[in-house]
């Protein structure tokens, strides 16, 4: 049923990356928040780490939006679902407002996200090196697009009173409100390393204070009423919110469904004709989580409990053991080559997995998850489930891939064609095994990954919501005690 989504809604973008989105974004969340209002936190693009931040600054789950992963039919249905019941949603953009998947148009950009929601766009501009320029730089955005509607700037890095007057002046000239001003401040910067921010999980503590900073910045140099105000202009959002129970009514095996009354796990196991179901019927999902890992979407979460498992976490840097009564293992990704040593210290989990993977139990890595599946990873022993080892590397492998499963998983059967995508300075030697898990067909041809006994592991990260049937498949593999 389409239902009209009301929530006021704001796209944050900028010229180009290193402008100060996250900063504005994540402020503004919080700003907004500390005002007593439901603030659902997005991100264009297939960035994890952002949405960490974004969840600090609001209490709620920060969501991606890729039109490319996804498809642009998924962006308004997965912001419906997210944003569902809230004040305000803050949407932060990914790169330079115009740029998405390489060779692909619009696709991906902000400026597509920014249309498909007929959410306004607020320009963060970096005005330390420019003052009337600016007015030119703003009115070409402005105008580049006509669909895109620009509703004001917040000028970010002004160097002092009179820079400000300057700025102003161009900006007035150009017709362009101007929602706020925010001066040099680095105290309030949050440390990168080699993929971006670091995450919060690894300095909680300090991710506080920052985003708590940045709420202060943001409060003192905007004009919060103002940008309240363009939020309410963005229309009503006709569209069918994302359900993971409804995604996955009329995939394969939708039978099986959880619902408010019986989980599936039975029904999937006594078709199998074998097997022990863990207590309860539902199967257990054991979710890696914990500073080393920490890339997930919540859809993933959403669609597996919807497929009928209990989805656990623990933390391979931590925990000893696995959760009891866990069936299926999903490793997503993170930084293991940050805690190789601690990793590899933890001889009693690495244990654990190796003979959880051995038994034929379904694991789905991705990623980080790949690394910690390896034999080694910087020459610290990892868990041996796969015959390859990892290190570190100088190049850094990113981009959008489409891609096509080689081998029958626990995940998909051979043929299921996904697109995903790549983020690592990472090697793994071999790059794939005797069944890869993948066969890419954009940008570049080749296979990657690895299919064994119930082990799909893999650099690629995807987005299931794109292909529902992946969760609901996992979740038949793990109904099944190996």
């Amino acid at each position: 049923m389409v239902t009209s989504s009301n929530v006021p809604r704001l796209v944050v973008a900028a010229p180009s990356s290193g402008s100060g989105k996250t900063t504005v974004a994540t402020g503004l969340m919080a700003a907004f928040a500390e005002r007593g209002l439901a603030v659902s936190p997005h991100k264009a693009g297939p960035d994890y780490i952002d949405p960490g931040y974004h969840a600090l600054a609001t209490g709620r789950p920060g969501r991606n939006l890729d039109a490319f992963m996804c498809g642009p039919e998924l962006v308004a249905p997965l912001f419906a679902h997210g944003a569902a019941g809230c004040d305000l949603a803050v949407v932060e953009g990914v790169m330079g407002l115009y740029d998405g998947a390489a060779g692909r148009g619009e696709l991906a950009s902000t400026a597509q996200v920014a249309k498909l929601l007929r959410a306004p766009v607020v320009l963060v501009v970096d005005a330390s090196s420019q003052s009337r320029s600016v007015a030119a730089l703003v009115h070409g955005f402005a105008s580049f697009d006509p669909q895109v509607r620009l509703g004001g700037v917040i000028l970010n890095k002004v160097g002092s009173d009179r820079h400000e007057v300057m700025l102003r002046e161009a900006l007035e000239e150009a017709g362009m409100p101007v929602l706020g001003v925010l001066r040099r401040a680095p105290q309030v910067a949050t440390p990168s390393r080699h993929l971006g921010l670091v995450p919060v999980a690894e300095r909680r503590g300090d991710a506080l204070a920052a985003v708590a900073a940045l709420a202060a910045q943001v409060r003192e140099g905007c004009d919060l009423d103002a940008l309240m105000a363009l939020a309410r202009t963005a229309p009503a959002l006709d569209c069918e919110p994302w359900s993971p129970v409804s995604a996955l009514t009329g995939t394969r095996g939708s039978a099986a469904l959880s619902g408010p009354g019986r989980p599936p796990a039975a029904s999937a196991a006594e078709a199998r004709g074998a097997g022990v179901v863990s207590p309860g019927g539902r199967p257990v999902v054991a979710v890696a989580g914990g500073a080393a890992f920490t890339f997930s979407y919540a859809e993933h979460a959403e669609l597996l409990t919807a497929a009928g498992a209990d989805v656990v976490t623990f933390d391979p840097l931590r925990d000893e053991a696995l959760p009891e009564g866990a069936t299926g293992l999903v490793i997503g990704g993170g930084f293991p080559e940050v805690y190789a040593p601690e990793l590899s210290a933890n001889e009693p989990l690495r244990g654990a997995v190796a003979a959880f993977a051995a038994a034929g139990g379904p694991v789905a890595a991705e990623c980080a998850g790949l690394l910690y599946l390896a034999r080694s990873l910087d020459g610290k022993p990892m868990c041996g489930v796969l015959d390859a080892d990892a290190r570190m590397s100088e190049r850094l492998t990113l981009g959008y891939r489409e891609a096509v499963a080689v081998s029958d998983s626990a995940l998909a059967p051979a043929g299921t064609r996904l697109r995903g995508h790549e983020f690592h300075r990472t090697v793994i030697e071999p790059g794939a095994g005797a069944a890869p898990a993948w066969g890419f067909t954009h940008p570049e041809r080749r296979v990657e990954g690895f299919v064994q006994g119930g082990v799909h592991a893999s650099y690629l990260h995807t987005h299931w919501a794109a292909e529902p049937s992946v969760a609901l498949r996992f979740v038949e593999a793990a109904a099944v005690r190996p």
